[in-house]
């Protein structure tokens, strides 16, 4: 059964590169026993690959399981997974079969593994080293035959360096990977797709079919699909419904792909209160800036003092911490403009001292917390040492 065949049998639509390459890995790696690992975004089609392998496989004639991890909860997962014994927990009456013990000899697919709870992938990590699994509230091992496909849209390298997932168990699922592609990478099976979409709605509903311009088709092509394929499918069967014209053009598509609206100012906030917290942050840096430079002459003077064998020493450090303390307040000048260069033009058109600033923030501090200076140190991020000495340096 060549590629065509594949796409035919399983309604698959698509000739990208990208695409047709996991297809392919997909067919090689079907006559093996050897586990794998499906990656790509959310919608992008990852649940047809284990089908394929299946298909393809020599346990074609065994079951095909595929469970969503993240559906099940945390308590009842290793139930579902590898079954229990009569009474091993309030509500279990009967014994009964897990997943792994119906797909002997078969294939089972684990979508969304990434949620698997840590103590489930331990139990998981057994049956894939030696085929053996134990029921919950049983003592006596059992054994099955099964080919592990897993799926995720999660970084599992990155939840492993998190402690969410187990190390051993990544490498163990992770002996092939097969990445499916977003739509962003495969622009032109989009228009392929939405034809399939609209085709098998129209023809579900008796109703005509939708055609989209050429300028259409551009649109719908530039657009990036962050629900992937899933996204696609809702848009087209959408249109189809709400759209009285089955001839549309870009325009049609517009209000429905909400291509005006970008995205990340949604996430961003208003312009005022993003300066505000830069420009917060950016005082905490200096003052930060102050306390290194304090900590750095007292280890400095204290090495110098202890060491009195050491003149040169003591005279080139003495003239390095003198430099750096002529240059403390020029060095926090030049930080404030570098760093307000980045946050806005507005704050370099204020041109804004470092001293009153400093000042206004002392003041602020000290009112809202009522003249303690303990507590107004601790919200300012400097020693309350610090925070007298600016206190008569600004005669507050």
């Amino acid at each position: 059964m060549d590629l065509n065949q594949i796409k035919q049998r399983f309604q698959i639509v698509g000739t990208s590169n990208l695409f047709m390459r996991a297809l392919q890995k997909a067919l090689r790696v079907a006559n093996t026993n050897i586990s794998i690992l499906v990656t790509g975004e959310s919608g992008t089609g990852k649940d047809v690959i284990p089908k394929i392998i299946h298909e393809k496989s020599t346990r074609r004639h065994g079951q095909f399981i595929a469970v969503n991890c993240g559906a099940i909860p945390e308590g009842t997962i290793d139930s579902e997974l590898f079954g229990h014994e009569k009474g091993a927990f309030t509500g279990a009456i009967n014994s009964r079969k897990g997943y792994f013990e119906e797909a002997n000899n078969g294939t089972i697919f684990l979508d969304e593994i990434g949620d698997l709870p840590l103590p489930t992938q331990v139990r998981l990590l057994r049956v894939l080293e030696n085929g053996e699994f134990i029921k919950v509230g049983s003592s006596k091992v059992e054994k099955t035959n099964v080919r592990l496909i897993a799926a995720t849209n999660l970084n599992l390298l990155d939840a492993v360096k998190k402690n969410k997932f187990r190390e051993d168990l990544f490498y163990r699922i992770n002996t092939v990977e097969i990445q499916m592609p977003p739509l962003r990478h495969r622009k032109e099976d989009i228009h392929l797709i939405f034809r399939k979409f609209t085709s098998d709605f129209a023809s579900k509903n008796n109703i005509p079919n939708i055609k989209l311009t050429d300028n259409a088709i551009k649109l719908i092509e530039q657009y990036d699909w962050p629900g992937n394929i899933r996204e696609l499918k809702n848009f087209a069967e959408k249109i189809c419904i709400i759209e009285e014209k089955r001839i549309l053009d870009g325009s049609d598509l517009q209000n429905h792909l909400d291509l005006k609206k970008d995205s990340s100012s949604l996430m961003a906030p208003n312009k005022e209160s993003s300066n505000l917290s830069e420009r917060e942050i950016l005082y905490k840096i200096l003052f930060d800036l102050k306390n290194d430079l304090h900590d750095l002459r007292k280890i400095t003077l204290d090495l110098i003092q202890g060491d009195q064998t050491s003149k040169n020493f003591q005279v080139n450090n003495a003239e390095t911490i003198q430099r750096i303390y002529d240059k403390e307040n020029s060095l926090e000048i030049q930080k404030i403009n570098n760093k307000a260069q980045i946050i806005d033009q507005d704050l370099i058109e204020e041109n804004l001292s470092l001293q009153d600033n400093e000042c206004e923030m002392i003041q602020k501090a000290l009112e809202k917390n009522s003249g303690k200076r303990k507590m107004a140190a601790k919200e300012l991020g400097i020693s309350e040492r610090t925070l007298y000495r600016k206190i008569k340096q600004y005669d507050l």
